[in-house]
Parts: structure tokens; C-alpha cells; sequence
């Protein structure tokens, strides 16, 4: 019955989450995106590992989640547009599969191949932000980050595993 539940939660997490965070101000999401992105990328930002990113726009899009931000570089430090702009490179995916990615329990390769991550527009510049991505030491995150990612992305991945349908939740539920 939990591994039914589990299902569901994951297969519904994208609908549950959208409205409260349609309903928090930009300033708000923009504030948390930049500060996670800082906290996870801190060595790349400190080693100059940006630079390629400099003047140029890449749009991280949750699709089914109707999230997009548009993300650069300048000066030294990271940005979040407040408004659409031109992106250079676009990479989307599903709520899920962004997860997974993160957590490492999926490989951004092999979803992009599924059909599953989207990377459209300059490619070049697209496979570097995915190596950049990929050379983060997730042990170099502070311990708590480190243990919440694990285990939503093991969440997710086991909640993707078991497929359930909606009739055969509510028969566990009615048991």
C-alpha cells in the first residue's frame, strides 16, 4: 500500500506543486533559484567555471510544472532574468526526470536519448552547461542538501518503478 501511494504522489507531484508555486511572488522563486544555485555550484563559481556562460541566456524549463527561468552569467556571479529573454540554449524536462537527474539516479544522457530531457539551441554551449552539471561532487553540498536530494531522488525513482493505476489506489485505500 505505501509503495502505491508513493506511485501516485510521484505521478501527481508536478499537478500538487504547480499552483503554490505559481502563487509565490518572482522575486521570491528568483531569490531561491539563485541561492541553490550557488550553493550547489559554489566551487565552479569560485574556479571560474561560468566564464562560457558569460553574455549568454540558458532557459531550465519544468514543463509540466509551467516553470521556466533564464539563467547567465556577468560579472563574476550568477543572474535570473525577471523576464523572458532570448535564451541561447533551452533544457527541459519534467519535474520527475529533473529530480532524477539531480540526484544522480538518472543519467542526463540517457534521458535526452529517451526523449525525456530536451536541449535545444546552441549545442556546443548546451553540452558544456551538462558537463558542468555532471562534474558537481554532490558530497561537496552541505550535509542536509546532500541527505534532502538523496532521498526525494530515491522517492522518485522508486515511485516511477511501480507503476499503479488510479482505481487500484483506491482500492488500498478502501481495504
Amino acid at each position: 500500500m505505501i509503495n502505491k501511494i508513493r506511485t501516485q504522489v510521484v505521478q501527481n507531484a508536478a499537478s500538487i506543486l504547480r499552483s503554490p508555486v505559481h502563487l509565490l511572488p518572482q522575486s521570491v522563486q528568483k531569490k531561491a533559484l539563485l541561492e541553490g544555485l550557488k550553493m550547489v555550484f559554489k566551487e565552479a563559481l569560485e574556479d571560474g567555471d561560468f566564464d562560457f556562460l558569460e553574455g549568454k541566456w540558458l532557459k531550465v524549463s519544468v514543463t509540466d510544472m509551467e516553470l521556466s527561468w533564464y539563467i547567465s552569467y556577468e560579472a563574476d556571479k550568477l543572474v535570473v532574468a525577471d523576464c523572458p529573454i532570448k535564451e541561447d540554449v533551452s533544457f527541459s524536462g519534467n519535474l520527475n526526470d529533473l529530480v532524477l537527474i539531480a540526484g544522480r539516479k538518472e543519467d542526463p544522457d540517457t534521458l535526452f536519448f529517451q526523449r525525456r530531457l530536451s536541449i535545444e539551441g546552441d549545442t556546443e554551449l548546451g553540452l558544456e552547461v551538462k558537463n558542468l552539471m555532471d562534474s558537481v561532487d554532490l558530497e561537496s553540498l552541505p550535509q542536509p542538501l546532500q541527505t534532502l536530494l538523496n532521498q526525494l531522488a530515491d522517492f522518485v525513482h522508486k515511485g516511477l518503478q511501480s507503476p499503479t493505476t488510479q482505481s487500484e489506489v483506491i482500492n488500498a485505500y478502501s481495504n
